[in-house]
Parts: structure tokens; C-alpha cells; sequence
């Protein structure tokens, strides 16, 4: 699958593991969590508002200004679906301000609409967002699993292989009915309509 790999400005994450083949976009201060790792991005684009550093001159860059209505990790996942990418993972995109946790969630949101599959991670917490379908979310022990509505309803919800099961529930984004699960082996699940975000977090030690 071609992965394009987005290192957004967020709190410092792992990047690894990467898989062949993966494209690295750096975003901005994203930048600098490629540098950590000794990573060379095969993009850097943004703009640059909390990067002000020095550039590598063996990298393309594309710049933007300040002033537009995308954040920069928007426009990766932008430039991600034109061309022609199949999946995308955002890293280093949690902490920091919380609107632009948010912000990164809604661009998963933008990304599987384009086609996408979407995720973003780090060493605590995994977000995906799915369009209905049947899923297999395979077993962490020591994590949870929890189901959210991002659209009004996710309709005929079912959950098996977790502790709390479900079938032919309607999940409403204004109700967290989904969430702290827990598994019981690999879990399985399905829905018929909505778009939906499954959030699987590890426990605090």
C-alpha cells in the first residue's frame, strides 16, 4: 500500500515503525521530530510559522502563507490524496493545543472521504477513522478500545471479541456511549452507515 507518512508539529512521538517504501512529509516544526530520529523527510511543506530554522537544501520544499484556511497537516493530507496515495499516518500529532489535536482528527475525517485510509498515532494512543464496513481491531492487552460518531449516527453498530459487546446499536456523536472498552482477543466490529473513529489508548501503568 503507498503510505505517505505526515510528521506533524505536535508533542515529540516515535516515528518508527516504518514500513518500504514510506513517503515522510514533514510539517513545519514537524521538522524538527524527523531530525530527532535521524530521519530525511522527502518533503518539508508548511508555513513555517513555528519553524524558523535552517532548511536542508537536499529537500523540496513547499511553502505557504501564514494567512489560509488548511492547517499545514491538512495540507499534506491534501497533497497526500492528489497524488494518489492510499493511506496516510499522521505522527507527532497529539499534545500541544488541543485544537490542533482536534484539527488533525477532522483531517483523518477529510482523508478517508478522499479515499484514505487515515490514522494517527503515537506511543500511548492509535486514532483511526472508518466508513462502514467490517473492521478486525487485533488484540492489545494492557489497552482499551472506544468507539465515537463523528458524523450525527453510526447505524446497526456491532462489537464482538470485547468485554462489552454490541448489536445493531445506533451510536449518536452526542452521547459517549463507545467509549473504555476492553478487549477479549482480537476484536471485531461493523457498522452500516456514518463515519466513525476508533480510538484504542494504553492503560497508565
Amino acid at each position: 500500500m503507498k503510505r505517505c507518512v505526515i510528521v506533524a508539529g505536535g508533542d515529540y512521538a516515535p516515528i518508527a515503525p516504518l514500513e518500504a517504501g514510506d513517503f515522510i512529509l514533514a510539517c513545519d516544526r514537524g521538522y524538527v521530530h524527523t531530525q530527532r530520529e535521524g530521519l530525511t523527510p522527502d518533503l518539508l511543506m508548511g508555513d513555517f510559522d513555528s519553524y524558523d530554522g535552517a532548511l536542508p537544501e537536499d529537500v523540496p520544499v513547499e511553502r505557504f502563507p501564514v494567512e489560509k484556511d488548511d492547517t499545514d497537516t491538512m495540507l499534506a493530507i491534501r497533497w497526500a490524496a492528489a497524488h494518489g496515495f492510499e493511506a496516510v499516518r499522521i505522527c507527532c500529532g497529539f499534545g500541544g493545543r488541543f485544537d490542533h489535536t482536534l484539527a488533525n482528527i477532522q483531517s483523518l475525517h477529510f482523508a478517508v472521504r478522499a479515499g484514505m485510509e487515515a490514522a494517527m498515532d503515537d506511543e500511548r494512543t492509535t486514532v483511526r477513522v472508518l466508513l462502514p464496513g467490517e473492521y478486525r481491531v487485533p488484540c492489545h492487552e494492557g489497552w482499551t478500545l472506544s468507539v465515537f460518531a463523528l458524523t450525527d449516527r453510526c447505524e446497526n453498530l456491532r462489537i464482538h471479541g470485547t468485554k462489552y459487546e454490541a448489536e445493531g446499536v445506533t451510536l449518536t456523536n452526542a452521547f459517549p456511549l463507545g467509549v473504555s472498552n476492553a478487549f477479549r482477543g482480537d476484536a471485531r466490529l461493523a457498522f452500516d452507515s456514518g463515519v466513525l473513529c476508533l480510538v484504542c489508548a494504553r492503560l497508565e501503568a
